[in-house]
């Protein structure tokens, strides 16, 4: 078998798979009361107008059922009795679209059928089988179909509705029929029409849906990032501190005439430990800094105290940012943590005042509590207010990771003069010094 048959024995058998799907996809598409509703964005709706349209729909189907069974009883010569009935079914079915399409659509294509069935056309050039106003009313469910089922379910529903209207005209005289081609082409244009509304809506909820992924996203590696840079700062603070002890430990025998074997041992072992863990907090650095952008001066660099406020403040002067620095309590050490957190919030949201609040009056607050630093940086209302923006900044997330990481609290907001506050209260209970195992000995 060559690779021409090859194919189209390929070809075939796809074929005669689709041909054999046919009947199940109308089964599942057509003989069904679920709908597809349109998906939600965050803004109103027409589903959140649902009332309002079926209201107007009442108002549209009573007004158009009028002149349909006119029509139906002068020109197509039916009984009253059938006349009222049909009608009426067509105008419920345009109501009951609304929330039941697939039902809707074989009521008022079966009315079609009947209408077909038992008319007898009075004068000749008819759109037949149906009435102007059927015609409309038809449409009108079609339309509302495209817009709550899939686009293939509404082009098989406009397949048969076309078909059924054609073969209706085959049992009448030509001459009474017109408008064929007519009937067609409204209802495949209001399909179409239905169609891409939905398609349109449905592009716009993925797009926003993906925006909000993508703003996840971006928060979520934002906030990695942050804590890969808190990691690194800690790091080196630790990396200092366990230098110390291992030069401490080394330096203790010699501070002691005739030390005893037994200190020295321990020094020994603590000094081993420290040595240990100073290596693995390298290691454990080197992971972390692997794709650092920054220069090894600047990497290396010992990690910034509220010593260095000062500094700051100066440094965004220079810059044209008017800021003023009030100290309240007694200014005392802290840990190295909060040190080095509080001198990264005050930088970060100073360089939020001189990035979107540029020309106004900053001022830096700090407050020695006895069990807490509290920090407040705000700013005057600018003269122009910032373009909003839908991007989550790094700068908040970065804070809020330090004030968490330490066990404190960040509040960041508007003030009521159209200025911006960030405040944070980071715990600084003093280390207590190592209890004296002699006195701890019973």
């Amino acid at each position: 078998m060559t690779s021409v048959q090859k194919e189209e024995k390929v070809v075939r058998a796809r074929l005669a798979a689709a041909l054999r799907a046919v009947p199940r996809n109308l089964r599942d598409d057509l003989w069904t009361t679920a709908r597809d509703p349109l998906p939600r964005t965050g803004r109103p709706s027409w589903q959140d107008w649902m009332p309002a349209f079926a209201l107007v729909l009442v108002f549209t189907a009573a007004f158009v059922a009028i002149p349909n069974i006119n029509q139906l009883t002068l020109v197509y010569g039916l009984d009253m009795t059938y006349a009222v009935l049909l009608g009426g079914l067509q105008s419920v079915a345009l109501v009951l679209a609304l929330v039941r399409p697939v039902p809707a659509w074989w009521a008022v294509t079966i009315a079609v059928v009947i209408v077909a069935a038992v008319a007898e056309p009075r004068t000749h050039g008819v759109l037949f089988p149906w009435t102007g106003s059927g015609l409309a009313l038809q449409a009108g469910v079609l339309l509302l179909l495209a817009l709550r089922v899939r686009p293939r379910a509404a082009v098989e529903a406009l397949v048969i509705s076309i078909l059924a209207g054609l073969a209706c005209g085959m049992f009448v005289s030509r001459a009474h029929v017109y408008g064929a081609g007519t009937a067609a082409a409204v209802l495949t244009t209001v399909v179409v029409v239905g169609a891409a509304l939905r398609g349109s809506r449905v592009a716009r909820t993925e797009l926003v849906l993906q925006e909000e992924l993508t703003a996840e996203e971006r928060a979520r590696r934002t906030q990695l990032e942050e804590r890969n840079r808190i990691a690194r700062e800690l790091h080196d603070v630790l990396a200092h501190h366990m230098s110390l002890i291992s030069i401490q430990a080394q330096v203790a025998p010699h501070l002691v005439e005739d030390p005893p074997d037994e200190l020295k041992e321990n020094l020994a072992a603590i000094r081993e430990n420290a040595v240990e863990a100073l290596t693995e907090l390298r290691r454990v650095l080197g992971v972390l800094r692997s794709e650092d952008p920054l220069s090894d001066g600047v990497r290396h660099s010992p990690q910034p105290t509220l010593d260095r406020l000062d500094e700051l403040v100066g440094n965004v002067r220079d810059a044209g940012q008017t800021v003023t620095a009030q100290t309240t309590g007694e200014p005392r050490p802290l840990s190295p943590g909060v040190e080095l957190s509080a001198f990264r919030i005050v930088q970060e949201a100073l360089s939020n005042v001189m990035r979107h609040s540029p020309g106004t009056r900053a001022r830096v607050e700090l407050g020695y509590e006895p069990h807490a630093l509290a920090i407040r940086v705000t700013n005057t209302a600018p003269a122009e207010p910032a373009p909003p923006t839908r991007i989550a900044g790094h700068g908040l997330l970065g804070m809020r990771e330090r004030a968490t990481m330490l066990g404190g609290e960040l509040a960041v907001g508007p003030t009521p003069d159209g200025g911006y506050e960030v405040t944070a209260i980071l715990p600084a209970t003093p280390r207590k010094p190592p209890a004296d195992p002699v006195e701890d000995t019973p």
